[in-house]
Protein backbone atom coordinates (compact mmCIF):
# COMPACT_ATOMS: atom_id res chain seq x y z
CA UNK A 1 0.00 0.00 0.00
CA UNK A 2 1.27 3.72 -0.64
CA UNK A 3 0.96 6.38 1.77
CA UNK A 4 -1.35 9.41 0.56
CA UNK A 5 1.95 11.67 0.49
CA UNK A 6 3.66 9.04 -1.65
CA UNK A 7 0.69 9.46 -4.02
CA UNK A 8 0.51 13.17 -4.16
CA UNK A 9 4.78 13.55 -4.83
CA UNK A 10 5.02 11.23 -7.35
CA UNK A 11 8.28 9.74 -5.56
CA UNK A 12 10.50 7.45 -7.38
CA UNK A 13 12.32 4.78 -5.60
CA UNK A 14 15.56 5.11 -8.15
CA UNK A 15 17.02 8.04 -9.64
CA UNK A 16 20.09 9.38 -10.18
CA UNK A 17 21.12 11.74 -7.04
CA UNK A 18 24.33 13.56 -9.09
CA UNK A 19 25.02 16.23 -6.15
CA UNK A 20 24.40 13.93 -3.46
CA UNK A 21 25.91 10.71 -4.75
CA UNK A 22 28.54 12.29 -6.94
CA UNK A 23 28.19 10.12 -9.57
CA UNK A 24 26.06 10.57 -12.77
CA UNK A 25 24.70 6.82 -12.35
CA UNK A 26 21.86 6.49 -10.57
CA UNK A 27 22.17 2.27 -10.46
CA UNK A 28 25.35 2.83 -8.53
CA UNK A 29 25.78 1.58 -5.22
CA UNK A 30 26.62 5.46 -3.39
CA UNK A 31 23.19 6.46 -5.26
CA UNK A 32 21.63 3.66 -4.07
CA UNK A 33 22.64 3.68 -1.28
CA UNK A 34 21.90 7.29 -0.31
CA UNK A 35 17.82 6.76 -1.78
CA UNK A 36 17.85 4.16 0.68
CA UNK A 37 18.58 6.50 3.41
CA UNK A 38 15.30 7.07 5.89
CA UNK A 39 16.12 10.24 7.07
CA UNK A 40 16.00 13.60 4.82
CA UNK A 41 19.25 14.37 2.78
CA UNK A 42 19.66 17.60 0.87
CA UNK A 43 22.72 19.19 -1.22
CA UNK A 44 22.51 23.03 -1.05
CA UNK A 45 24.73 25.34 -2.95
CA UNK A 46 25.83 28.19 -1.78
CA UNK A 47 23.62 30.82 -3.19
CA UNK A 48 20.68 28.62 -0.87
CA UNK A 49 19.13 26.41 -4.26
CA UNK A 50 18.85 22.86 -3.63
CA UNK A 51 20.47 20.85 -5.73
CA UNK A 52 18.92 17.41 -4.63
CA UNK A 53 17.37 15.79 -2.40
CA UNK A 54 16.59 11.98 -1.71
CA UNK A 55 13.10 10.51 -1.25
CA UNK A 56 13.03 10.94 2.46
CA UNK A 57 13.18 14.84 1.65
CA UNK A 58 10.36 14.57 -0.28
CA UNK A 59 8.13 12.66 2.12
CA UNK A 60 9.36 15.12 4.61
CA UNK A 61 8.47 18.37 2.98
CA UNK A 62 5.34 17.22 1.01
CA UNK A 63 7.84 18.20 -2.43
CA UNK A 64 8.46 16.37 -5.55
CA UNK A 65 12.56 16.91 -6.14
CA UNK A 66 11.75 18.87 -8.83
CA UNK A 67 9.76 21.28 -7.08
CA UNK A 68 12.52 21.38 -4.17
CA UNK A 69 14.68 22.25 -6.92
CA UNK A 70 13.23 25.41 -7.90
CA UNK A 71 13.20 27.11 -4.60
CA UNK A 72 15.40 28.27 -2.21
CA UNK A 73 16.20 26.47 1.28
CA UNK A 74 15.13 28.89 3.34
CA UNK A 75 11.80 29.03 1.83
CA UNK A 76 11.55 25.85 3.34
CA UNK A 77 12.41 27.22 6.73
CA UNK A 78 10.55 28.71 9.41
CA UNK A 79 11.03 32.13 9.88
CA UNK A 80 14.29 32.91 11.81
CA UNK A 81 15.58 29.56 11.98
CA UNK A 82 18.64 28.72 13.29
CA UNK A 83 19.53 26.29 10.60
CA UNK A 84 20.12 29.36 8.21
CA UNK A 85 22.85 30.80 10.77
CA UNK A 86 24.28 26.65 11.44
CA UNK A 87 24.78 26.63 7.51
CA UNK A 88 26.70 29.74 7.15
CA UNK A 89 28.95 28.68 9.99
CA UNK A 90 29.85 25.68 8.38
CA UNK A 91 30.50 27.41 5.49
CA UNK A 92 33.08 29.78 6.92
CA UNK A 93 34.63 26.75 9.05
CA UNK A 94 34.87 24.62 6.10
CA UNK A 95 33.54 21.34 8.89
CA UNK A 96 30.40 19.53 9.72
CA UNK A 97 28.55 20.92 13.12
CA UNK A 98 25.06 19.14 14.56
CA UNK A 99 22.18 21.14 16.33
CA UNK A 100 19.74 18.75 18.34
CA UNK A 101 16.22 19.48 18.57
CA UNK A 102 15.49 22.19 16.14
CA UNK A 103 11.71 22.79 15.21
CA UNK A 104 11.18 23.17 11.10
CA UNK A 105 7.39 23.22 12.01
CA UNK A 106 5.65 25.39 9.22
CA UNK A 107 1.78 25.26 8.03
CA UNK A 108 2.81 23.06 5.22
CA UNK A 109 4.73 20.32 7.32
CA UNK A 110 3.30 20.27 10.18
CA UNK A 111 2.56 22.66 13.38
CA UNK A 112 5.41 21.08 15.31
CA UNK A 113 8.45 18.88 13.49
CA UNK A 114 11.28 18.47 16.13
CA UNK A 115 14.59 17.55 13.85
CA UNK A 116 18.29 16.61 15.11
CA UNK A 117 20.73 18.49 11.87
CA UNK A 118 23.65 17.14 10.79
CA UNK A 119 25.22 19.93 8.39
CA UNK A 120 28.65 19.09 6.62
CA UNK A 121 30.37 20.91 3.90
CA UNK A 122 30.52 19.60 -0.22
CA UNK A 123 34.24 19.81 -1.41
CA UNK A 124 33.00 19.22 -4.77
CA UNK A 125 31.12 22.22 -5.05
CA UNK A 126 31.78 25.84 -3.68
CA UNK A 127 30.37 27.06 -0.74
CA UNK A 128 27.92 23.85 -0.93
CA UNK A 129 26.81 21.69 2.45
CA UNK A 130 24.69 18.71 2.58
CA UNK A 131 22.16 18.82 5.12
CA UNK A 132 20.41 15.37 6.80
CA UNK A 133 17.78 15.99 9.48
CA UNK A 134 16.53 13.36 11.59
CA UNK A 135 13.49 13.36 13.24
CA UNK A 136 12.80 13.49 17.24
CA UNK A 137 9.09 13.48 17.42
CA UNK A 138 8.51 9.79 16.58
CA UNK A 139 11.42 9.28 18.95
CA UNK A 140 10.02 11.46 21.67
CA UNK A 141 6.53 9.65 21.45
CA UNK A 142 8.43 6.17 21.91
CA UNK A 143 9.72 7.69 24.94
CA UNK A 144 6.43 9.22 26.24
CA UNK A 145 4.69 5.76 25.36
CA UNK A 146 6.69 3.45 27.57
CA UNK A 147 6.08 6.15 30.01
CA UNK A 148 2.33 5.98 29.77
CA UNK A 149 3.15 1.83 29.90
CA UNK A 150 4.82 2.08 33.23
CA UNK A 151 1.80 4.86 34.89
CA UNK A 152 -0.53 2.35 33.77
CA UNK A 153 1.38 -0.56 35.35
CA UNK A 154 1.74 0.70 38.05
CA UNK A 155 -2.38 1.59 38.18
CA UNK A 156 -2.75 -2.24 37.45
CA UNK A 157 -1.03 -2.76 41.04
CA UNK A 158 -3.09 -0.03 42.97
CA UNK A 159 -6.74 -1.29 41.29
CA UNK A 160 -5.76 -4.98 42.10
CA UNK A 161 -4.60 -3.85 45.96
CA UNK A 162 -7.65 -1.28 46.30
CA UNK A 163 -10.45 -3.98 45.17
CA UNK A 164 -8.95 -6.57 47.86
CA UNK A 165 -8.38 -4.21 50.64
CA UNK A 166 -11.27 -1.31 50.28
CA UNK A 167 -14.50 -3.01 48.99
CA UNK A 168 -14.95 -5.47 52.03
CA UNK A 169 -14.75 -2.82 54.29
CA UNK A 170 -17.16 -0.31 52.43
CA UNK A 171 -19.67 -3.02 52.28
CA UNK A 172 -19.72 -3.28 55.54
CA UNK A 173 -19.89 0.63 56.30
CA UNK A 174 -22.90 0.43 54.09
CA UNK A 175 -24.30 -2.32 55.55
CA UNK A 176 -24.52 -0.82 58.38
CA UNK A 177 -25.31 2.64 57.75
CA UNK A 178 -28.52 0.85 56.14
CA UNK A 179 -29.41 -0.52 59.89
CA UNK A 180 -29.00 3.04 61.76
CA UNK A 181 -31.11 4.29 58.89
CA UNK A 182 -34.45 2.42 59.80
CA UNK A 183 -33.51 3.93 63.87
CA UNK A 184 -32.51 7.11 63.83
CA UNK A 185 -34.66 10.75 63.87
CA UNK A 186 -35.41 12.17 60.33
CA UNK A 187 -32.77 14.86 60.41
CA UNK A 188 -30.45 11.84 61.48
CA UNK A 189 -31.36 9.72 58.33
CA UNK A 190 -29.93 12.17 55.74
CA UNK A 191 -26.41 11.57 57.17
CA UNK A 192 -26.91 7.75 57.02
CA UNK A 193 -27.86 8.53 52.85
CA UNK A 194 -24.71 10.79 52.98
CA UNK A 195 -22.83 8.35 54.39
CA UNK A 196 -24.55 4.98 51.51
CA UNK A 197 -23.88 7.90 48.29
CA UNK A 198 -20.17 8.25 49.81
CA UNK A 199 -19.47 4.66 49.60
CA UNK A 200 -21.26 3.89 46.22
CA UNK A 201 -18.83 6.31 45.01
CA UNK A 202 -15.95 5.14 46.37
CA UNK A 203 -17.13 1.75 45.60
CA UNK A 204 -17.27 3.04 41.88
CA UNK A 205 -14.41 4.21 41.85
CA UNK A 206 -12.48 0.95 42.70
CA UNK A 207 -14.46 -0.48 40.35
CA UNK A 208 -13.20 1.42 37.28
CA UNK A 209 -9.65 0.82 38.66
CA UNK A 210 -9.75 -2.61 38.75
CA UNK A 211 -9.81 -2.57 35.00
CA UNK A 212 -6.29 -1.79 35.21
CA UNK A 213 -5.24 -4.96 37.00
CA UNK A 214 -6.96 -7.58 34.49
CA UNK A 215 -3.97 -8.70 32.87
CA UNK A 216 -5.13 -11.54 30.94
CA UNK A 217 -3.90 -11.57 26.75
CA UNK A 218 -6.48 -9.29 25.14
CA UNK A 219 -8.59 -11.35 22.12
CA UNK A 220 -7.72 -9.76 18.92
CA UNK A 221 -8.94 -10.10 15.51
CA UNK A 222 -9.33 -8.40 12.38
CA UNK A 223 -11.76 -5.02 12.74
CA UNK A 224 -12.72 -2.79 10.94
CA UNK A 225 -11.77 0.84 12.13
CA UNK A 226 -14.62 2.60 10.48
CA UNK A 227 -17.37 0.24 11.79
CA UNK A 228 -16.03 1.09 14.78
CA UNK A 229 -15.79 4.68 13.93
CA UNK A 230 -19.51 4.97 12.80
CA UNK A 231 -20.87 2.92 16.04
CA UNK A 232 -18.85 5.72 18.47
CA UNK A 233 -20.39 8.64 16.50
CA UNK A 234 -24.04 7.13 16.15
CA UNK A 235 -23.76 6.82 20.01
CA UNK A 236 -21.93 10.19 20.57
CA UNK A 237 -24.82 11.98 18.84
CA UNK A 238 -27.82 10.13 20.31
CA UNK A 239 -26.07 11.38 23.41
CA UNK A 240 -23.70 13.61 24.91
CA UNK A 241 -22.80 15.23 21.55
CA UNK A 242 -26.14 16.16 20.11
CA UNK A 243 -25.56 19.58 18.59
CA UNK A 244 -21.48 19.15 17.78
CA UNK A 245 -20.92 18.34 13.85
CA UNK A 246 -19.02 15.33 12.72
CA UNK A 247 -16.94 15.29 10.26
CA UNK A 248 -15.58 11.95 8.56
CA UNK A 249 -12.38 11.93 6.63
CA UNK A 250 -11.61 8.19 5.70
CA UNK A 251 -9.25 6.09 3.81
CA UNK A 252 -11.62 3.54 2.19
CA UNK A 253 -8.83 1.25 1.50
CA UNK A 254 -7.68 1.01 4.49
CA UNK A 255 -6.61 -2.78 5.99
CA UNK A 256 -8.47 -4.07 8.65
CA UNK A 257 -6.77 -3.48 12.45
CA UNK A 258 -5.75 -6.02 14.55
CA UNK A 259 -7.53 -5.73 17.88
CA UNK A 260 -10.91 -6.42 20.28
CA UNK A 261 -13.62 -4.36 18.85
CA UNK A 262 -15.14 -3.81 22.39
CA UNK A 263 -12.44 -2.32 23.48
CA UNK A 264 -12.02 -0.10 19.87
CA UNK A 265 -15.14 1.10 21.09
CA UNK A 266 -14.17 1.72 24.92
CA UNK A 267 -10.62 3.88 23.72
CA UNK A 268 -12.53 6.01 20.51
CA UNK A 269 -15.86 6.69 22.83
CA UNK A 270 -13.87 7.70 25.13
CA UNK A 271 -11.72 9.95 23.03
CA UNK A 272 -14.81 11.42 21.76
CA UNK A 273 -16.71 11.84 24.71
CA UNK A 274 -13.80 14.47 26.01
CA UNK A 275 -13.46 16.29 23.00
CA UNK A 276 -17.43 16.99 23.19
CA UNK A 277 -16.89 18.30 27.16
CA UNK A 278 -13.81 20.26 25.70
CA UNK A 279 -15.72 21.52 22.86
CA UNK A 280 -19.15 22.59 25.69
CA UNK A 281 -22.59 22.52 25.15
CA UNK A 282 -22.72 26.36 24.33
CA UNK A 283 -20.40 26.06 21.48
CA UNK A 284 -22.24 27.54 18.09
CA UNK A 285 -19.39 25.75 15.61
CA UNK A 286 -18.74 22.80 17.88
CA UNK A 287 -16.67 19.81 15.21
CA UNK A 288 -14.96 16.72 15.88
CA UNK A 289 -13.25 15.25 13.09
CA UNK A 290 -12.48 11.49 12.55
CA UNK A 291 -9.85 10.26 10.67
CA UNK A 292 -8.14 7.23 9.21
CA UNK A 293 -4.91 6.66 7.13
CA UNK A 294 -1.96 4.40 6.37
CA UNK A 295 1.29 5.87 7.49
CA UNK A 296 4.14 3.28 6.46
CA UNK A 297 7.27 3.34 8.44
CA UNK A 298 6.50 3.86 11.68
CA UNK A 299 7.70 0.95 14.37
CA UNK A 300 7.88 0.28 17.94
CA UNK A 301 10.02 -2.17 19.52
CA UNK A 302 7.62 -3.69 22.42
CA UNK A 303 9.21 -5.19 25.94
CA UNK A 304 9.42 -8.40 25.02
CA UNK A 305 9.45 -8.54 21.67
CA UNK A 306 12.79 -8.83 19.85
CA UNK A 307 11.59 -7.26 16.55
CA UNK A 308 10.04 -4.03 16.28
CA UNK A 309 6.06 -4.26 16.04
CA UNK A 310 5.01 -1.64 12.51
CA UNK A 311 2.16 0.55 13.42
CA UNK A 312 1.03 1.70 9.88
CA UNK A 313 -2.66 2.12 11.01
CA UNK A 314 -3.55 6.00 12.36
CA UNK A 315 -6.77 6.60 13.85
CA UNK A 316 -7.32 10.61 15.06
CA UNK A 317 -9.73 11.86 16.75
CA UNK A 318 -9.68 16.06 16.45
CA UNK A 319 -11.92 18.78 17.87
CA UNK A 320 -12.19 22.33 17.77
CA UNK A 321 -12.24 23.02 21.98
CA UNK A 322 -9.74 25.53 23.85
CA UNK A 323 -6.98 22.91 23.50
CA UNK A 324 -5.13 21.40 26.80
CA UNK A 325 -3.31 23.10 29.18
CA UNK A 326 0.20 23.08 28.53
CA UNK A 327 1.36 22.03 32.01
CA UNK A 328 -0.94 19.28 31.34
CA UNK A 329 0.59 18.08 28.18
CA UNK A 330 2.96 16.09 29.19
CA UNK A 331 1.13 14.22 31.99
CA UNK A 332 -1.98 13.87 30.18
CA UNK A 333 -2.55 9.90 30.25
CA UNK A 334 -1.12 9.54 33.81
CA UNK A 335 -3.56 8.65 36.49
CA UNK A 336 -5.49 10.92 38.37
CA UNK A 337 -4.36 13.90 35.94
CA UNK A 338 -7.67 15.44 34.49
CA UNK A 339 -8.36 19.46 33.27
CA UNK A 340 -12.68 18.54 34.82
CA UNK A 341 -13.73 19.50 37.71
CA UNK A 342 -15.83 16.34 38.43
CA UNK A 343 -13.40 13.74 36.31
CA UNK A 344 -11.50 11.24 38.23
CA UNK A 345 -8.51 11.32 35.41
CA UNK A 346 -9.00 7.46 35.00
CA UNK A 347 -10.25 7.84 31.71
CA UNK A 348 -6.91 8.19 29.55
CA UNK A 349 -4.84 6.68 31.68
CA UNK A 350 -7.49 3.00 30.91
CA UNK A 351 -7.22 4.50 26.81
CA UNK A 352 -3.14 4.52 26.85
CA UNK A 353 -3.81 0.76 29.12
CA UNK A 354 -5.50 -0.61 26.54
CA UNK A 355 -3.88 0.64 23.34
CA UNK A 356 -0.36 -0.36 24.77
CA UNK A 357 -2.17 -3.62 25.83
CA UNK A 358 -2.94 -3.76 21.61
CA UNK A 359 0.86 -3.04 20.61
CA UNK A 360 -0.42 0.74 19.86
CA UNK A 361 1.01 4.27 20.73
CA UNK A 362 -1.44 7.16 21.17
CA UNK A 363 -0.23 10.91 21.36
CA UNK A 364 -1.59 14.07 21.87
CA UNK A 365 -1.46 17.04 19.97
CA UNK A 366 -2.85 20.76 21.15
CA UNK A 367 -3.24 23.77 20.09
CA UNK A 368 -6.21 26.46 20.24
CA UNK A 369 -9.04 25.32 18.13
CA UNK A 370 -7.01 22.48 16.95
CA UNK A 371 -6.72 19.25 19.86
CA UNK A 372 -5.34 16.04 17.88
CA UNK A 373 -5.22 12.66 19.45
CA UNK A 374 -3.02 9.88 17.33
CA UNK A 375 -3.61 6.31 17.33
CA UNK A 376 -0.83 3.67 15.75
CA UNK A 377 -1.88 0.36 15.83
CA UNK A 378 -0.73 -3.12 13.75
CA UNK A 379 -2.77 -4.13 10.89
CA UNK A 380 -4.44 -7.36 10.88
CA UNK A 381 -2.26 -10.71 9.48
CA UNK A 382 -3.28 -14.41 9.85
CA UNK A 383 -0.22 -15.34 11.72
CA UNK A 384 -0.43 -12.22 14.25
CA UNK A 385 -4.24 -13.20 15.38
Amino acid sequence: MTSKSARKTGIKTERAPEELAGQGDGDCPSAQLLNALPHPLLSVAGDGSIRDVNPAAELFFDMSRNNLRKIKFQDLLPFGSPLISAIDMVRQRRAPINEYRVDLGTPRIGAERYVDIHIAPLPTMADGVVIMLQERTIADKMDRQLTHRGAARSLSAMGAMLAHEIKNPLSGIRGAAQLLDTAVSDDDRALCRLICDETDRIVSLVERMEAFSDGRPVERGPVNIHEVFDHVRRVAQAGFARRIRFVENYDPSLPPVLANRDQLIQVFLNLVKNAAEAIGEDSLDGEIELTTAFRPGVSIRAPGNAAPVSLPLEFCVRDNGPGVPDDLMSHLFDPFVTTKASGSGLGLALVAKIVGDHGGVIECESHPRKTLFRVLMPVYSARAA
